[in-house]
């Protein structure tokens, strides 16, 4: 039976990159059918493993400084392409900086700077992916690294993380860099939380970032006072609007500060990867994460992979380390069977560490049920 298959997996959060998965899908699916043409494209949405993504799909890696989370310089990169650029957030703004959690502290500052190395390749349009932040501090610290000058009722002329927006006295976007204004900006995100209210960046997220009850209060109250700030520096109120409330505001910022629009990050990712080329002449698509559950089912790579694949009718098959979905809930999603690695170890620490040799056996069975002559 003639034909490539297209291995498009995102990563297995805390056990392996989706470069990596990919791989071990790959070998397992070669040991069953020797010769098999493999395409590997591992994707992301806009968090972890964008920027691998988009290098992949033909971008080059180029190697930035910025600051992390708390304002330590760290190694980071982006992604280029003609005028073209992909910023990840998580680069250096991602929880996975921390070594504990800093709520309170954590800044968007990093990601500024991040955005700024973009505008110095001259890139006309700036792709930031927004998924695996550390901070809830509205994008304030983003703003500031491209130039907004923040003033603190303190009197100090720095304040950043998410628990000094409540000190924030004046805004002034002035300063911002003048390259902005002739930049078009989109945000890379699954999330269409607004900033503020029960669904917004502080209560929703900020639990998931490590902030107690109380400091989630003082994160939405720094928020709010944030947004009418902006709001009367820039004369339209942003906080409304979906995806506002993604990466703890940073889509907010994006939108009110840089004139960012937003969309699905996988649609935007394989949009720009040439994904659809992949699929042409293709007999199946391989795709999956860590755990698919209901979060999966609002946007996350892999059913975008599986919906990418309807429209040029190719089967897709996921894996997962585990799924809580039901078989109803994966065949509406576009999967026409799930392989899942807790049914071959149902230790979860240990699915985890032996996470390659577990998914090159599952790739071994899918070229045996799926693809034998």
């Amino acid at each position: 039976m003639a034909g490539h298959v297209v291995v498009a997996p995102d990563k297995f959060k805390r056990s392996l990159p989706a470069a990596a998965v990919a791989a071990h899908l790959g070998a397992g699916l070669r040991r069953a059918v020797p010769g098999l043409e493999i395409h590997v494209a591992p994707v992301a949405d806009g968090g972890d493993g964008t920027v691998e993504a988009a290098v992949a799909g033909g971008f080059a890696r180029v190697a930035v400084r910025a600051a992390d989370p708390l304002g330590a310089a760290v190694d980071a990169a982006i992604a280029v392409r003609a005028d073209t650029a992909v910023v990840e957030m998580a680069q250096a703004s991602g929880l996975h900086r921390l070594t504990s959690a800093e709520p309170l502290r954590a800044s968007s500052f990093g990601t500024g700077e991040l955005i700024r190395c973009a505008l110095d390749a001259g890139s006309a349009t700036i792709i930031l992916g927004v998924g695996g932040s550390a901070s809830t501090d509205g994008g304030a610290g983003m703003l500031e690294a491209l130039g907004a000058r923040l003033s603190y009722r303190d009197g100090s002329g720095s304040g950043r993380g998410g628990g000094a927006l409540r000190n924030l006295q004046s805004i002034d976007f002035s300063g911002l860099d003048p390259r902005i204004h002739h930049t078009e900006f989109i945000i890379a995100s699954d999330v269409d939380n607004p900033l503020l209210g029960p669904d917004g960046a502080a209560q929703v997220f900020g639990p998931q970032k490590g902030a107690t009850t109380d400091q989630v209060s003082l994160l939405a109250e720094g928020l709010r006072h944030w947004a009418g700030l902006v709001a009367a520096a820039t004369g339209r109120d942003y906080s409304a609007e979906p995806g506002a409330g993604a990466a703890g505001g940073v889509g907010f910022a994006a939108m009110a500060g840089l004139g960012a629009s937003a969309r699905p990050g996988i649609e935007l990712l394989l949009e720009m990867t040439g994904f659809a080329q992949l699929l042409s002449g293709a007999r199946l698509v391989l795709t999956g994460e860590g755990s698919l559950d209901q979060q999966s089912l609002r946007g996350k790579a892999p059913v975008g992979v599986a919906r990418a694949a309807a429209t040029r009718g190719v089967t897709t098959v996921a894996v997962a380390g585990v799924t809580t979905l039901s078989a109803r809930d994966l065949c509406d999603a576009g999967f026409a069977a799930t392989y899942t690695l807790a049914e071959l170890e149902p230790n979860l620490a240990r699915s985890m560490t032996d996470a390659g040799p577990l998914l090159e056996r599952i790739g071994e069975r899918i070229g045996h049920d799926w693809l034998s002559e």
